[in-house]
């Protein structure tokens, strides 16, 4: 099948994520043929850098040799079976290395097949956990404002992004939502390298008062990735950390995107020295090749559930493609690929490289910030440098910017007016070198 007849088709047939399909009247689908490290290939010979790691979910490159011969190997065995009653090796040796690496005293893994799914786990794991150890009160959730937790229903009830919320805000669960941390628009004046958080009082508040009615409260760690790549300070998650020890409820991680080395270390929540109860993980885990999600949690949740089958205590949730071995296989050769390559130590040049960059685009008349952490940066550009104040959505800068982009051969997907960069983590420099030029020649034309 030729481009043009791939793209007559799609029109007629498909229905993309988070698009207004009419922008596809001028810039259609770009169809992709393959992909080779960095680069996506499109149809027509095209080479685009993938600066986004599409979606988040690649992290070593795409038509990996290690992740290739894995997936091949497992193929030949066998590509799935039931997971309830029965279990597998990739499993087994996933939820070990997972549980060796996560912080605290996580030692139970309950598998998913994404995001979205392994927050509906925690969610409800929580719930259940505190009806079954007689707080029955316990049934709310706390969350901080412009908070992406995914798109199904239990999802957006935690979620704070109006963009992907607010239609559907009638049929949502009724949580808590308090003011999250905003370090560019900072309402103190501090900056989050030095600042103790006092924007956590919100938290504090909200919790004092209303505990006994809260299971948990989730959050992004350091980084609120749909929001614009919000980063704040560690001291808010340790803050977190001790309020819910002190009131009894659970932390729930949601490192979905942050995992597996995004922000310089393995999980977001080693920059804070602190440890979640349930520890939510999708995309990256089989470096982007299939679904899978995981919900990490402690012996003590686990064993509110385990009982005899008359008391009605399991844990009755599941998913078709649970513990899917091919995509289990994978994730165990992600975890082998971290620890055999340095992939976290092979960061460091590839991070100074943007930060390096920093000074130059914070210089330029409509950039309000930059910031960074690990491997994520993003570039925000504002209308008036001063006052802060964004450009009306509705001019839709950053798209223009992603067209502009994509142009030069680089995908640079926004977030309304913030541009970002978290690409595979061994992207070659000179890659990265390119997709920062192409993001200031790019951010030149879109607001001179």
């Amino acid at each position: 099948m030729n481009h043009d007849e791939i793209v007559r088709l799609d029109r007629r047939h498909v229905w993309h994520p988070c698009t207004q399909e009419k922008d596809h009247e001028s810039l259609p689908p770009i169809p992709i043929e393959r992909g080779e490290g960095c680069y996506l290939i499109t149809t027509r010979g095209e080479r685009i850098i993938d600066a986004v790691s599409s979606w988040w979910v690649n992290l070593f490159g795409h038509n990996h040799p290690r992740l290739n011969r894995a997936l091949q190997e497992q193929t030949q065995r066998i590509a799935h079976h039931i997971f309830a009653g029965f279990t597998h090796e990739p499993a087994v040796e996933l939820a070990r290395r997972l549980c060796d690496k996560a912080p605290g005293n996580l030692s139970k893994v309950f598998f998913a097949d994404n995001g979205s799914a392994a927050v509906e786990v925690a969610l409800k794991m929580s719930f259940q956990y505190w009806q079954q150890s007689g707080k029955t009160r316990k049934t709310r959730f706390v969350s901080i404002s412009e908070a992406y937790h995914g798109e199904t229903l239990g999802a957006l009830a935690v979620s704070g992004c109006d963009l992907y919320r607010s239609t559907y805000r009638p049929i949502l669960m009724q949580g808590f939502s308090v003011p999250g941390p905003d370090c560019f628009r900072c309402p103190y004046g501090l900056e989050r390298e030095t600042c103790q958080a006092p924007c956590f009082a919100a938290m504090e508040d909200t919790v004092a008062a209303h505990h006994e009615e809260i299971a948990g409260i989730i959050i992004e760690p350091l980084i609120q990735a749909a929001a614009g790549m919000r980063i704040y300070s560690p001291v808010y998650l340790r803050k977190l950390r001790a309020l819910c020890d002190h009131y009894q409820v659970h932390y729930i991680a949601d490192e979905i995107a942050v995992g597996f080395g995004r922000t310089g270390r393995f999980f977001a929540n080693e920059h804070a020295g602190t440890a979640p109860d349930i520890l939510c993980l999708s995309k990256g885990i089989t470096g982007g090749y299939l679904p899978l999600a995981v919900t990490l949690t402690s012996e003590e949740i686990y064993c509110a559930f385990y009982d005899d089958y008359e008391t009605l205590k399991a844990f009755l949730h599941s998913h078709s493609y649970t513990g899917n071995p091919l995509a289990c296989a994978l994730a165990v050769e992600v975890m082998k690929i971290f620890e055999e390559e340095d992939i976290l130590g092979q960061l460091q040049p590839r991070m100074r490289l943007l930060e390096d960059a920093r000074s130059r685009f914070a210089a330029h008349a409509h950039v309000g910030e930059v910031r960074r952490l690990g491997l994520v940066a993003a570039i925000e550009m504002v209308k008036d440098k001063k006052t802060r104040e964004g450009f009306p959505w509705q001019q839709r800068r950053g798209y223009q910017f992603y067209r502009k982009a994509l142009e030069r051969g680089a995908l640079l997907r926004p977030l309304g007016n913030v541009i970002y960069f978290m690409p595979p983590l061994n992207i070659p420099m000179d890659a990265l070198e390119k997709v920062i030029e192409v993001a200031w020649d790019c951010l030149n034309e879109v607001c001179p």
